[in-house]
């Protein structure tokens, strides 16, 4: 049977002390980048015509969502959310084919091994 008495433990105890001399470093794998990169996270969440749908929902509140007074609202949400729809078929076809676009900020996996293969680790 355990006793535990919790009030005879002094009370300045903590569970984690800090390190006061250095950790040596052990190396257990050789540190070098691999040639290639996974394509684990190659998901896009990114939102689209966040500023076109926040207009036509103000709309719709305004009118009680009557769609026959928002039909600007509407063909302008239609029209954005259409062409990031291309924009984002075309980047896919690029990306799957592994075509590095010229100034593209987010490169996927593919794109990422075609660009590493020019540069070999050494």
């Amino acid at each position: 049977m355990r006793l535990h008495i919790p009030n005879l433990a002094p009370k300045s105890t903590h569970a984690r002390r800090f390190q006061t001399e250095p950790v040596p470093f052990q190396m257990l794998l050789p540190l070098k980048l691999k040639k290639e990169v996974s394509g684990k996270n190659d998901k896009t969440k990114e939102a689209a015509c966040m500023q076109e749908m926040a207009v036509l929902f103000a709309c719709f509140k305004k009118s009680e969502f009557d769609q026959k007074q928002c039909l600007k609202e509407v063909t302008a949400f239609q029209t954005c959310y259409n062409d990031y729809n291309q924009r984002a078929k075309v980047q896919r076809e690029m990306g799957k084919k592994g075509i590095l676009i010229p100034g593209e900020k987010k490169l996927t996996h593919r794109q990422l091994n075609q660009l590493l293969k020019g540069f070999p680790p050494l």
